[in-house]
This record gives structure tokens, sequence and C-alpha cells, in this order.
């Protein structure tokens, strides 16, 4: 078995309306249940999920999320997201990474929270071709 084998088929939600927001939280709870995760991870990967549609929806005028759940060749279950938004794109994802730093009305914690949540985290951006976002959390 492969180091992050694809135990289920990846499953792919549109993000173009508000209460998007709102059903990809619940697809991704109920991914993470399947996946086994306890109540706390269950929390760390909604909260991220949360965070990272939330920004492809203000921030890339929408866009999709899609999740799969992993085992890896010890055993452990995982769940890999992958957030995809065609908006303007990030200009300066090192800025953008940092406590504090927003471009709207937000804390400016969303994107360094996420990648603390997460077990594994990569952003590709630039301006004029989106943002894509894959982040990994492993039961246990």
């Amino acid at each position: 078995m492969s180091l992050h084998e694809t135990t289920t088929a990846p499953a792919v939600h549109p993000i173009v309306a508000e209460q998007d927001l709102l059903l990809a939280r619940h697809a991704v709870r109920a991914a993470a249940v399947a996946a086994g995760f306890d109540l706390i991870g269950q929390t760390k990967v909604v909260t991220a999920a949360s965070e990272l549609v939330r920004n492809a929806y203000i921030h890339g005028g929408g866009g999709e999320i899609e999740f799969e759940q992993l085992r890896d060749d010890l055993g452990r279950k995982g769940l890999r997201l992958t957030v995809r938004d065609a908006g303007p794109g990030i200009p300066d994802v090192g800025a953008a990474l940092t406590d504090g730093f927003s471009t709207g009305a937000g804390l400016g914690h969303g994107l360094g929270g996420t990648r603390r949540l997460m077990d594994d985290f990569h952003i590709d951006s630039a301006p004029g071709r989106g943002t894509v976002v894959t982040v990994t959390r492993w039961a246990g």
C-alpha cells in the first residue's frame, strides 16, 4: 500500500452560494467521522475546511472542495481536503500565512491557523490564476 492511498472516491462539493459553506462543513464532518477521527480531530478538520471554503467563496468568488479518505502503509486513516477557486489569486502567499494579515474584515488568522490545525499544508496561488489549497490530517 502506498503512503497516501485513497480509500474512497473523492467527493466534490461546489462552493457557489452561502449555504454551500454549511453543506461543506457537514459533508467534511461526516467524512471525518467515517475516517475514525475523535471529536477533537473532527473539530480541527471541520474548522480548517470552514476557513478554506469561506476564503474560496469570499475571496475567490466560489469554487469547490474535494475530500478523500486516506490510509497509509501503517494502517492510519486520514482525510485530504483540496479547495480550489478561480479567483484573483494571492499576490504574497507568505504574507497571507502570517497571523494578523487580512485583505478583508477578518482577524487574519485563517490560513496560518489552518496550517497549524492540519498535518500537511500546501498552497498554490498566484495573481490571475486562482488558489488551490491541499491539506491532510491523520486520525489518532
